[in-house]
C-alpha cells in the first residue's frame, strides 16, 4: 500500500481548521506539527507556524478526498494567509513513523501539560498531563481558545465540582477538568465524529468513571429530551453543574444564553470562549439578558475567553 502525503504550512488558528477539515478524508486522521527545539525550549509558540500533514490511500478513493481537501485549503485560503498545498509518495513503512518525530510535548497554561501517547513525561509539582494524539476532532491545545479555557479552567475547577462541556470536541476540556479536580464532567457535543473521539480519549485516560460523553446540546426543555444513558453516577442534580464551559462561538452562545444558564447553579460560574473580539457584544448583550454578571476575561490574539456569575441583590 502506498500512501500519499499532503503537507500545508500555517498560522495555529488556521491549523486547527485545517485538521478538522482533513480529518474527514485523512487516513488516520490529520497531523499537527510544530518543531520544537531545545534553544526553543518546551512551551508551545502560537507565533511560531504549524504544519498540518493529511495521509491519502492510493485507492479508487483517492482522487475524491484529494479534491475534498484541496476545496477545504482553498475556502480557508479566502480568509486565512496559507502556506502552498504541496504532496510526496510515501511507502506504508515510511509513513508509519512519517510524522512522530515532530510531535511534542506542549505546555499549555500555568499546569497543563498536553503530549502524545508515544512520548514519555515525567510531571513537575502540581502539573497535570493531557493525553492526546494527533488526528483528533478539534481542541488539541492550538488554539487560542482552548489554551483560555485552560487556563480558566485550572483557576476555577474545585475538588469534586460538577461542570457541563457544551461543544466537547476532542474531550480536552472535560479530561483537563477531570485531573484537575471536577468529580463529575458532563461532554457534549453534536458532531458524532467529536463524540466518539472524545470517548476514545476519555477511556484511554482512565476517565470514563468521571466523565460521559453525549451526543447532543443544551435545551430548556430537557425534561423532554431523551438523553444517552450515562454510567457516571451523581449525587446532586442531573440538569445542574457548578460550571459550565462553552467554548463554541459568539453567535451559539448568544443563542443558546437561556439553556446554557438553566444548567448553573446559583453560585456557578460560565465560562465563554470561542469569542471572536469583534463578536464579543453578542455574548455580553446575552448573557446580562440572563442577569449575568462579567468577572474575568482573557484575551489571546483576536480571541477572547469570558467568565460570568449570576448578578447578586447586592451588586
Amino acid at each position: 500500500m502506498n500512501v500519499i502525503e499532503l503537507a500545508i504550512r500555517a498560522d495555529a488558528e488556521s491549523a486547527e481548521a485545517l485538521a478538522a477539515a482533513f480529518n474527514e478524508n485523512a487516513y488516520g486522521g490529520a497531523v499537527i506539527e510544530q518543531v520544537v527545539t531545545p534553544e526553543q525550549g518546551e512551551t508551545l509558540d502560537a507565533a511560531r507556524p504549524f504544519t498540518v500533514r493529511a495521509f491519502l490511500v492510493k485507492d479508487e478513493t483517492l482522487d475524491d478526498k484529494r479534491r475534498a481537501i484541496e476545496r477545504a485549503v482553498w475556502a480557508l485560503g479566502m480568509v486565512r494567509p496559507l502556506g502552498e498545498l504541496e504532496t510526496r509518495e510515501l511507502a506504508e513503512e515510511d509513513y508509519a513513523n512519517a510524522w512522530k518525530k515532530f510531535y511534542q510535548v506542549l505546555h499549555v497554561g500555568a499546569r497543563t501539560v498536553i503530549k502524545p501517547s508515544w512520548l514519555e513525561y515525567t510531571p513537575r509539582e502540581n502539573e497535570i498531563v493531557i493525553e492526546l494524539d494527533p488526528g483528533m476532532a478539534f481542541g488539541t491545545g492550538l488554539h487560542p481558545t482552548t489554551r483560555l479555557c485552560l487556563a480558566m479552567l485550572e483557576k476555577y475547577v474545585a475538588p469534586h465540582c460538577e461542570m457541563l462541556d457544551v461543544g466537547t470536541g476532542s474531550g480536552i476540556l472535560a479530561i483537563g477538568a477531570a485531573k484537575l479536580g471536577a468529580g463529575f464532567v458532563d461532554a457534549r457535543d453534536i458532531d458524532p465524529i467529536a463524540v466518539e473521539t472524545a470517548r476514545k480519549n476519555v477511556a484511554a485516560s482512565g476517565l470514563s468513571e468521571k466523565i460521559s460523553v453525549t451526543r447532543e446540546s443544551v435545551t430548556l426543555e430537557t425534561s423532554n429530551v431523551k438523553r444517552e444513558t450515562s454510567n457516571v453516577e451523581r449525587e446532586s442534580s442531573p440538569d445542574t453543574f457548578d460550571i459550565v464551559v462553552a467554548n463554541i462561538f459568539a453567535d451559539t452562545i448568544a443563542e443558546l444564553a437561556p439553556a446554557l444558564i438553566q444548567h448553573l447553579r446559583g453560585d456557578g460560574v460560565f465560562i465563554a470562549s470561542g469569542i471572536l473580539v469583534e463578536r464579543a457584544h453578542l455574548v455580553e448583550n446575552a448573557m446580562r439578558a440572563q442577569n449575568m454578571t462579567l468577572v474575568e476575561k482573557m484575551q489571546e490574539e483576536d480571541w477572547l475567553v469570558m467568565v460570568y456569575r449570576r448578578i447578586t441583590n447586592n451588586e
